[in-house]
Formats: C-alpha cells, structure tokens, sequence
C-alpha cells in the first residue's frame, strides 16, 4: 500500500540520519569454548552451498529461523533446499548438532528484488523445516518476546564476516525506534549476521524479539534493522505445514546454485 511504504520509509531515512545520545553499548565476545556457548546453542550458522552463510536460530527441534533473503541467490532465485545446512553453536569446526534442510516458506509478499525497502525489511523471514531434529538436550530452541518497551535493551548473537568461525556475542545493544512492524537497533552487524537473532530478556530468559534484516556499519555508527516477528512466524508455521514435502515440485522457481556469501557492503544501507 502506498501511503504505508510511504510513512515508513520516511521514518527509516529519518532515522538513518539522526545523532544524538546513545546509551553505551557493549564490544562483541566471541563465544569460543564450549562453557561460553552454554545456552546460546541453538544459535547456529546456516551454511549456502560451498560459500554463502548467514546465521539462524531455533524456534523449535526442527525448525530454523532466518532471513528470507538469504534462501535467495543473486538473480533472485529461490535456493534448493537441498544445499542448505544448519550447524548449531558451530565453532571453529566442531558443532553442538547439525542437520540439513528438508523445505522452507518466506513470508508473503516478500520480494528477493526489492532490497532494503522498508515493507521488505517487515517481511524478511523465512522458516527452515530440518530434515531431523536437533534435540532440545543440545540446543533448547528459543521462544519469541512479546512488544518491546520503549528503550529495550537488546543482544545479539551472530555470525559475520572475518568472525565466521565462531559465534560472537554483543550482550548489550538498543532498540532505537520500532514503526508500522520494523525496528532500528545500534547493534554491530556485517555480512553474514542477516536471520540473527535480536534478543530481549524476559523474567531472566532470552526471547527473539526480532532478526538481522541489514544495517549499516560505516560512519562509526552501527545500525541494524529487523522485524515484528509473531504475527509472521504464526503464518509461516502454517505455511510450513501446507508446503509440499518436494520442495523443487513445489517451488518452481528453487535452483541448485552455489552463492556467493554475504550480500552487499559498504552501501549506506547494506544487506549483511
């Protein structure tokens, strides 16, 4: 709807280009050994063939969350499901649980063509169907958190560019402004980070509050931007249930492809 894409990108431009006073975040940690890795688990690296990752997150045994771009390659054409892999907690090597990828839905009206419009940063996510499930006792899949608070403090754990071996951590970040089922954060984010899960605390647990669409890590400012997320994982779970068990008969448009990894950089408002 026009006037809606309208009123949204203009609150996304003005906020790309506002300063002013930010709370202090922290630095990034990477989670190497297996004691710091305890309960971020099920954050995981989701591997595109031979080249291209991004970062997922489990919602449920066998169930992944990520970007919806990143099940598209370069000429907008849908991945096969085939060639994508979850490995959860992968670090330097070693996973705690991995498993490929039987199917997946992105959310409707979602457009590989569209970039960073800010209706598509709504609708950037897709659910993975794993082909086994990775059991709770190793990686508890994460619930969603319910509508931020004005001011919410926020973490981030994600895989990234020159930091792909192993997951890092930054435990304290903010949610700078959320319009018309979008939010801006100032957490760090670089190619690779796209499907990472955004965290809130909720009574003294971690829920997703969002995930890494893009953002912008240039101009000694970091930016990320992301997503409601209930309302479209609701659906996608119902599209998950409906989608063919063929994912190439179902989704014509799926090539065997290998990507290149990441998506743009350098761009003011960049895919990571």
């Amino acid at each position: 709807m026009r006037g809606w894409r309208a009123s949204v990108a203009a609150i996304v431009a003005l906020m790309l280009g506002a300063s002013g006073a930010l709370a202090q975040t922290s630095g990034l940690i990477r989670l190497t050994d297996r004691e710091d890795l305890f309960g971020w688990e099920a954050v995981g690296r989701v591997d595109l063939g031979r080249d291209g990752y991004c970062t997922g997150v489990l919602i449920a045994p066998d169930q992944v969350l990520t970007a919806a771009h990143c099940v598209y390659d370069r000429a907008g054409q849908g991945i096969a499901p085939d060639i994508i892999r979850f490995r959860a907690g992968l670090r330097d090597g070693v996973v705690i649980s991995e498993a490929g990828v039987a199917k997946y839905v992105v959310a409707p009206g979602y457009d590989p063509a569209a970039g960073m419009q800010a209706e598509n940063i709504g609708r950037d996510v897709a659910l993975l169907q794993l082909t086994a499930p990775i059991p709770a006792a190793l990686a508890a899949p994460f619930h969603l958190s319910a509508a931020p608070a004005p001011g919410q403090r926020v973490s981030v754990v994600s895989y990234g560019r020159d930091r792909d071996k192993a997951p890092s951590w930054q435990r304290d970040c903010g949610l700078l402004w959320r319009a018309e089922g979008i939010m801006g954060f100032d957490c760090a984010v670089i190619n690779g980070s796209s499907g990472a899960p955004v965290f809130a605390k909720d009574g003294g647990r971690a829920r997703i509050l969002s995930l890494v669409s893009g953002g912008n890590w240039d101009g000694g400012e970091s930016r990320a931007y992301g997503m409601d997320l209930p309302d479209l994982v609701a659906g996608l779970k119902q599209g998950l249930r409906a989608a063919s068990y063929n994912p190439l008969a179902a989704n014509p448009g799926f090539r065997r492809v290998t990507v290149g990894g990441g998506g743009a950089s350098g761009a003011k408002f960049a895919r990571p």
